[in-house]
């Protein structure tokens, strides 16, 4: 009987040492004064498995002191456990045209288990306009 009770206490307490590494908890300032500037985007999902993974829930964009395009995009982890991706922004200028970046590699990152993230970049000139992010799941 004591085993019996014993087993189960430790099976109890491994439970919830698994549930309470698989979350991240966030406070935040309920009352924001900075806003974003949200645009909305037209995505291409051709990885299914990746976005049932990691989604995006917004983007947003600015200019910085100096001229250039701010792209910042906020991304959520659905699944309970870390995931890994690469991302890449292509720039283009006034006219559509890729404009070539020389850091155009692209960038590992990874985000906890129901955790929501910030990826940014800035474009490489004053001439670009517009952009395109592509996600890619990390093996």
């Amino acid at each position: 009987m004591k085993i019996l009770k014993l087993f189960s206490l430790v099976l109890a307490g491994g439970a919830l040492a698994l549930t309470g590494c698989s979350t991240v908890n966030t406070v935040e300032n309920a009352q924001k004064e900075g806003q974003r500037n949200m645009i909305s985007d037209q995505r291409v999902i051709t990885d299914a498995g990746l976005n049932r993974k990691v989604a995006i829930v917004g983007v947003n964009s600015a200019m910085t002191p100096g001229g250039l395009l701010k792209v910042q995009v906020e991304l959520e982890n659905h699944t309970h456990s870390l995931q890994r991706f690469l991302y890449h922004f292509e720039w283009f200028d006034a006219n559509g045209m890729q404009v070539n970046n020389i850091i155009s590699a692209s960038v590992p990152e990874q985000i906890e288990g129901k955790e929501s993230k910030f990826i940014y970049s800035i474009a490489p000139n004053p001439s670009c306009r517009d952009f395109r992010v592509k996600f890619i799941e990390a093996d």
